[in-house]
């Protein structure tokens, strides 16, 4: 079997394996965890390209919701408390970058004369 074998393998066990969680997770899954999600059948197909592909964090998302081993609140907690951090560094850095850029700039060789490009050669049919 060749690389290229395994590889088309593998992709299509993805896909047979995501198709099969995507089906039960949009016909039951999908309304056990999330309320907005009840009677509202009309978007479901477009989740169908997304589960295909990360079926196995659809999966872990599912199972942590449904043992309600969420921690809603402190989910965001670790993000935000860096926000101000990063702030003052990307206010120091950018600036920084640019007069850095500015300052290292090139200038153009005085001993070179530049060229003058002539007319385009005409094609002939």
């Amino acid at each position: 079997m060749t690389a290229a074998d395994t590889i088309l393998a593998f992709a299509q066990l993805w896909g047979v394996v995501g198709a099969a969680i995507a089906l039960a997770f949009l016909t039951i899954g999908i309304d056990r965890i999330d309320e907005d999600a009840r009677e509202a059948y009309v978007f479901r197909p477009l989740l169908i390209p997304a589960i295909l592909l990360i079926w196995p964090l659809v999966l872990w998302r599912w199972w942590v919701l449904e043992t309600g081993r969420d921690q809603w609140a402190r989910r965001h907690r670790p993000p935000r408390a860096a926000h101000l951090k990063v702030a003052v560094v990307m206010a120091v850095l950018v600036p920084a970058i640019l007069i850095t850029a500015l300052a290292q700039r090139q200038d153009w060789p005085a001993d070179i004369a530049p060229l003058r490009l002539g007319q385009p050669a005409e094609v002939s049919e």
